[in-house]
């Protein structure tokens, strides 16, 4: 059953449906779902944790065996066969071959990346849903806005639930799309692909320098606007910025080619990855001047802080996995509110326990082998979070 009411204006409405309540037997099968979910969510944070434990300390290895070895070179305009195969460290500035050039806006930047993007104007829906009980039916109330904006991507506008009155077009008309230098240098130094995909810290391009690039394209700040009236668009209206990254020539209009720093194998006149002992690679690249120290640290602190980024996302994989696998108690009991709400609050607590237990275990099996000391101190504390619970039931209960 649908009912819907509009407010007086095409860009919002309501949207009323209605369902029978779900019987006993129908919420059990939703909830065996559950579990089945809830059990491959469980089984997967164990891996995503034990995994973890393991790549932070073969990256924390890496990164101690390079820093041990890297050689810092005096110049980068000459090369030297002493440090061939080695691991080096150089900072300089960007330098590339040829210019970037976009023939379309009559467009060009000495720089290692260019990017045009572009947008269109477009309809967008927004939805704001509410559930109630009413007569024995579960009612959901959806209320849906529409606005206009600009949009990098097409808004497929036959999902909206009225497309009458909000037809987005089905393409654009100019395309997006990022061109690469092909041959990028730090003095006589050649960088990788995996060095040059670093280079990524975009910065939007003024064009007030430039302009009309064609009688149909209007400029306006730091945009082209395919439009009659960019001040006043129309759905279907296009407009074009562009960015850049890593400036490879000094600029009248942007300033002094970027530096970077950069920590690589060398091969020839090429910079590529170095393969460690522990199996990782190195192959580094930062903006700025840095020293070799700091550098490595910078590495150690990503590291650290992906580590516990993983962590963070193992446990709360566990406490999804076992609240799933338990939710058929509170299903039991769904019946008697004062009963179901006190076993909800006791099996998030039995989830959260578990979960802190199980985490802390597994993390520990992941040091096994390379810290047994630190291990058994996390297992150790695994048992903290049960202690804890214990300690908080009453002692007849414990009885």
């Amino acid at each position: 059953f649908q009912q819907f009411s509009d407010p007086g204006s095409r860009k919002e409405h309501v949207k009323i449906t209605s369902e029978p309540k779900p019987g006993f037997l129908e919420r059990l099968s939703e909830t065996s779902a559950g579990m089945l979910i809830g059990l491959v969510t469980f089984l997967l944070a164990f891996y995503l944790l034990f995994t973890n434990e393991g790549r932070a300390l073969r990256t924390a290895k890496s990164l101690e065996e390079g820093l041990s070895l890297v050689v810092p070179l005096d110049s980068i305009h000459s090369i030297s066969q002493q440090n061939e195969g080695r691991l080096v460290h150089l900072a300089g500035a960007l330098s590339t071959s040829k210019p970037l050039f976009d023939p379309s806006y009559g467009l060009s930047i000495q720089a290692v990346k260019l990017k045009r993007n572009v947008e269109m104007y477009q309809w967008v829906e927004y939805e704001d849903s509410k559930e109630y009980e009413e007569n024995g039916e579960i009612k959901k109330e959806t209320k849906y806005s529409y606005n206009t904006e600009w949009k990098s991507e097409v808004v497929n506008s036959r999902n909206f639930d009225r497309e009458i009155g909000h037809k987005n077009p089905s393409a654009m008309a100019v395309e997006s799309f990022t061109a690469v230098s092909p041959n990028v240098q730090v003095g006589s130094f050649v960088l990788s692909k995996g060095l040059v995909d670093k280079i990524d810290d975009f910065k939007q391009l003024s064009l007030s320098h430039l302009e009309d690039p064609h009688a149909d394209v209007t400029r306006g700040g730091d945009y082209f606007y395919h439009s009659d009236n960019p001040r006043r668009p129309e759905v279907g209206d296009l407009r074009v910025s562009f960015f850049y990254a890593g400036l490879s020539g000094d600029d009248p209009h942007l300033g002094y080619a970027d530096k970077v720093t950069v920590i690589a194998r060398q091969r020839g006149d090429q910079l590529i990855p170095y393969h460690t002992k522990s199996g990782d690679v190195l192959e580094i690249l930062y903006p700025g001047d840095l020293s070799v120290e700091e550098v490595f640290q910078k590495e150690q602190e990503s590291n650290a802080m992906k580590t516990w980024a993983l962590r963070a996302a193992g446990w709360l994989s566990m406490f999804v996995g076992i609240s799933l696998m338990t939710r058929i108690f509170y299903t039991l009991v769904d019946w008697l509110p004062v009963v179901r709400d006190l076993v909800n609050v006791g099996l998030k607590a039995f989830a959260l326990c578990v979960a802190s237990s199980l985490s802390l275990l597994t993390i520990a099996a992941g040091w096994l082998f390379y810290r047994p000391l630190w291990a058994l101190l996390l297992a150790a504390l695994s048992a903290v979070p049960i202690v804890l619970a214990r300690s908080r039931v009453p002692p007849k209960k414990q009885q």
